[in-house]
């Protein structure tokens, strides 16, 4: 009877400090399913097999679609546990939901989980777009007698509408804004700090409290390199975190900045992956490489999203490898009450 008591006690202690170990969503309302897969990410790190999600990128604004899973799994065998798209329509200068939105459904539906982020065009430029525009102060998005704070307004509640008709789907969503906010080539990016973490902070109560997306888990990624935490909001505004890496060496010598993003206490994963840098791959690539260099060098990586076009799972070599690692967790992998699938 000692003996059995002693077992209870232990089996007791180890439940407490699991779920002591896991922390809350950044958003308190957030639903019970964002919750749940939060809990999955940050479970991963203690698992020793189908560990780290595999994704793919589809494609921004009315060119995001399937077609491009259904490749890798025909190539393969496997479906990404997580499909990417994006609110970007590059031909408008604008957002759209519709096409992104349509795959994303789809897909939670057939088990697998979701990544939404947005290139947004720049609302201090009167003609749209302007995605790479220079010089614009992040101050005068959060000053409510500016114009570009009004335009910024309608931005946000484009993106608003869109993420609420996934939240109407049940669909959890992975949310990536800003993202390499600590690069020169986006019109948000290399600013002050302070500032940005401001303005994060102010999508952040937006979307949360005055639109109450509680389907969202916040994903803070900026781009491989330096000043990679600098711009992190704050723990109670960011639920999982990454990097964006292009190159084929995925190792510390050519990947920088994750030191700094690791220490965060967040979940970890590669946001954004290519092969042979940001311009223009070939597509030979051997990903088997990349999974190499991973477990070598990125220990806590849970989850990776491959980029479009020839950087993808589909354009290059040996991804059924890949896909067949003891060490991914594919589609199949994830627990179906996590998804569209469970009740």
């Amino acid at each position: 009877m000692k003996r059995i008591c002693s077992l209870f006690l232990f089996l007791a202690l180890t439940a407490t400090a699991m779920a002591s170990a896991s922390a809350d969503p950044a958003n308190p309302n957030a639903n019970a399913k964002a919750r749940a897969i939060l809990s999955y990410f940050q479970s991963l790190a203690s698992a020793r097999t189908n560990r780290i999600l595999s994704g793919q990128f589809t494609d921004a604004g009315p060119r995001a679609s399937l077609k491009l899973l259904e490749n890798i799994q025909s190539q393969t065998g496997h479906w990404p546990a997580l499909m990417g798209a994006d609110y970007a329509n590059y031909g408008r200068g604008s957002l759209t939901s519709k096409e992104p939105n349509q795959a994303a459904i789809d897909y939670w539906k057939q088990g697998g989980l979701v990544t939404i982020s947005a290139h947004l065009y720049n609302p201090a430029n009167t003609n749209g777009g302007g995605l790479r525009d220079k010089g614009v102060d992040l101050n005068t998005l959060l000053d409510p007698n500016s114009d570009t704070h009004k335009r910024w307004m309608n931005e946000l509640d484009t993106i608003a509408t869109g993420l609420q008709q996934l939240k109407d789907a049940g669909v959890v969503v992975l949310w990536r804004p800003f993202h390499e906010m600590n690069g020169g080539w986006f019109w948000w990016g290399d600013k002050d700090p302070e500032t940005f973490k401001k303005v994060w902070q102010h999508m952040f109560h937006y979307f949360t409290t005055t639109k109450k997306l509680d389907n969202l888990l916040w994903v803070y990624s900026p781009n491989h390199g330096k000043n990679t935490a600098a711009y992190y909001a704050g723990d109670n505004y960011v639920d999982l975190v990454g990097l964006d890496a292009y190159t084929d060496f995925v190792d510390k010598q050519h990947i920088h900045g994750y030191d700094e993003v690791a220490e965060l206490p967040k979940p970890f994963g590669f946001t954004e992956y290519g092969p042979h840098g940001s311009e223009k791959p070939p597509g030979d690539y051997d990903y088997r490489r990349f999974i190499a260099g991973v477990e070598k060098d990125f220990p806590k990586t849970c989850f990776f999203m491959c980029w479009n076009w020839k950087w993808s799972l589909a354009m290059n070599n040996n991804t059924k490898e890949l896909l067949d690692n003891p060490a991914i967790a594919n589609r199949e992998n994830i627990p179906a009450q996590l998804t569209g699938t469970g009740k």
